[in-house]
């Protein structure tokens, strides 16, 4: 059977956790003045939320509100294959010392050099993923291409 005609599989909870910790760049997506925003952020997967560190601005912002995030990851596998996970929840700084001193021991590494001194945690409300074979390109080439050329 060819590529172009397996439907996707939807991924299972635990499909989709092991997934996330696999990578570590993710998009979060928030509502800021009633639009969506998204950022890229590095992260790391821990007691069943992602965390990720931050400085003071939009995402700190949006997190305060207590309004819904969303966060996307997406990568593929040694098959040839594409999978894309994404959480839906909301994200919370965390309260007090105690939760400061664990969430600064996380292996949580910005690429960006700036200060990022907070640590914001997405508690999910719900988690989906699916996985799918990468169709060759050369199956849309020639989809547009005009048979009587």
């Amino acid at each position: 059977m060819s590529d172009d005609h397996v439907a996707a599989e939807v991924l299972n909870e635990s499909a989709c956790w092991a997934l996330l910790r696999s990578a570590e760049v993710g998009r979060l997506a928030v509502l800021v003045d009633g639009a969506p925003d998204i950022f890229p952020i590095n992260y790391v997967v821990d007691h069943g939320s992602v965390v990720f560190r931050t400085a003071a601005g939009t995402k700190v912002d949006a997190a305060a509100q207590g309004g819904p995030v969303a966060f996307e990851v997406d990568g593929t596998d040694e098959r040839s294959n594409a999978w894309s996970v994404v959480l839906r929840g909301t994200a919370a700084e965390g309260r007090g010392l105690g939760a400061a001193l664990e969430d600064a021991a996380l292996p949580l590494f910005p690429w960006h050099g700036e200060a990022k001194p907070r640590f914001l945690r997405i508690a999910p409300t719900a988690v989906s993923g699916r996985r799918f074979p990468i169709t060759d390109p050369a199956r849309w080439t020639s989809a547009f291409m005009d048979p009587r050329d």
